[in-house]
């Protein structure tokens, strides 16, 4: 069997006007993550762990922050693009277990929101994305409330492209 294990982060300061986005879902707060793009630090590092797990680079080098084509992209759309990448490649995810790091807003009520958020955008079953809350306890940038820090893992499968294909023409027959 051919798997990998991918991992992410990402941290953004957080700044009056910005909309507060987590993997695709905007939670109301105050201030919001700053970045090119739309500053989504979970979209970010999920987008990181799946690149580096399938051996394809990271987000950076896909979506260079000094490219003004990315100003405000929607995090979401190229998490979306990079996964597409890797499947192409022939991976499949089996998990991806994720931590948000914040003292506010507070995550547990978004929590559902969120993985099924990034369930639909990489097209597959919410039960095998979970994330997890924390706080900094006070400590660094993000325990004063200045930074939200995403951290990613994931478990990636080669796919058997017959494997797939005797899958999808049994689904089929059975119709």
């Amino acid at each position: 069997m051919n798997i990998r294990i991918g991992l992410g982060r990402d941290i953004h300061r957080l700044a009056a006007g910005r909309r507060f986005l987590l993997g695709g879902i905007e939670i109301p707060f105050e201030k919001g993550p700053l970045g090119h793009s739309d500053g989504d630090a979970l979209a970010h590092a999920v987008t990181d762990a799946l690149l580096g797990a399938a051996g394809l680079g990271d987000i950076g080098e896909f979506y260079p922050p000094q490219e003004p084509e990315w100003k405000d992209a929607d995090s979401l759309l190229l998490l979306k693009s990079a996964w597409n990448r890797a499947r192409d490649e022939g991976w499949g995810l089996v998990n991806l277990d994720c931590v948000v790091t914040c003292e506010m807003p507070k995550i547990l009520p978004y929590r559902d929101r969120i993985r099924r958020s990034l369930a639909e955008a990489l097209e597959v079953d919410p039960g095998v994305v979970f994330v997890k809350g924390k706080t900094g306890e006070g400590l660094g940038q993000v325990g004063t409330g200045e930074a939200v820090e995403a951290v990613a893992v994931c478990l990636l499968e080669k796919v058997e492209l017959e494997k797939v294909e005797k899958e999808v023409k049994e689904k089929n027959e059975r119709k």
